[in-house]
């Protein structure tokens, strides 16, 4: 039996820093990023959780242009980009491998009562200079935060608590479908009166990807990025990666909240919940080797 991996696409994966969120920008990274997927398909099973900060950001501001309709939710948003995205990569999946491919429109439950409500920090969208992003948020009620040297909309990401359709996913893993799932972090959806409704949020997508691992029991989480590790005192001049390391070593250190710390979070989480799983956060153009233990960073009990 093969064993399972857990995939999660990093934003970055899917449109570069400062590009265009065109159709054909994207469907060019994603054409890498299935040519480095279809590498593992006779090894692994595989499941793939895509990030949407970029789309789902894109599709908000487009809502708020458009004032002949009342704006969608967030969750209908993160619904819309879990088909827009997944679509475009069972598409270029299916120029390179034979197995089947199953996209999973995926709801994750959180709480309702999280306090991350009441401290936004998922960004999402493009990246503005500090006096456009400043004009945008009072325009459209925006809520902002400095991401790097500019600046982007914030809006809340709750602790994902389960995963409605695991076993749908873990069902269709095991007749050896490459499974795309759980996009965007997954449709947000919270207890209201007995019933599980849609909540407005968009969950961090690396915190999906390693609770799914974890219900699973995957065998391996795998974050890919567009830097090849995890590097301390990142863009310094003593910067320095980290090629393996400990969860005890590395919870002493620190990462920017918008972008590493998240993903640390996510693999030590998932390590410190499975026996033997491994995690590893690599460059999407060295999957292969990472598995092998010859790029990015491996995380260890």
């Amino acid at each position: 039996m093969k064993p399972t991996i857990v995939i999660a696409l990093g934003g970055n994966a899917l449109l570069k820093r400062g590009q265009i969120m065109s159709y054909d920008n994207q469907l060019a990274n994603i054409s890498l990023v299935a040519a480095a997927i279809s590498q593992l398909v006779d090894k692994y099973r595989i499941a793939i959780v895509h990030g949407n900060g970029p789309q789902v950001g894109l599709l908000a501001q487009q809502n708020d242009i458009d004032t002949s309709v009342p704006a969608y939710p967030l969750s209908c948003l993160v619904a819309e980009t879990q088909g827009m995205i997944s679509t475009i990569l069972v598409q270029e999946l299916r120029k390179l491998v034979k197995q089947p491919i199953t996209s999973i429109i995926t709801h994750i439950e959180v709480d309702s009562r999280d306090e991350a409500f009441l401290a936004p920090n998922k960004f999402i969208g493009s990246v503005y200079d500090q006096a456009e992003a400043e004009a945008l948020a009072k325009k459209y009620h925006w809520q902002i935060k400095q991401d790097g040297q500019y600046y982007r909309r914030v809006v809340a990401s709750p602790k994902p608590l389960s995963i409605q359709e695991n076993e749908i996913i873990r069902s269709a893993l095991e007749q050896d479908n490459i499974v795309i799932c759980c996009g965007g972090g997954g449709i947000p959806v919270s207890k209201q009166n007995g019933q599980l409704l849609n909540i407005d949020c968009v969950i961090d997508k690396d915190a999906s990807a390693s609770l799914l691992a974890k219900e699973i029991q995957a065998e391996y989480f795998l974050i890919l990025t567009d830097g090849d590790g995890i590097y301390l005192n990142w863009g310094k001049d003593n910067q320095r990666k980290l090629d393996e390391v400990s969860v005890s070593e590395l919870l002493t250190y620190e990462f920017d909240k918008g972008s590493m710390q998240p993903k640390v979070d996510a693999i030590v989480d998932y390590v410190c919940n499975m026996n033997n799983g491994v995690g590893i956060i690599a460059d999407m153009n060295f999957v292969a080797e990472a598995l092998e233990n010859k790029a990015g960073t491996r995380v260890i009990r």
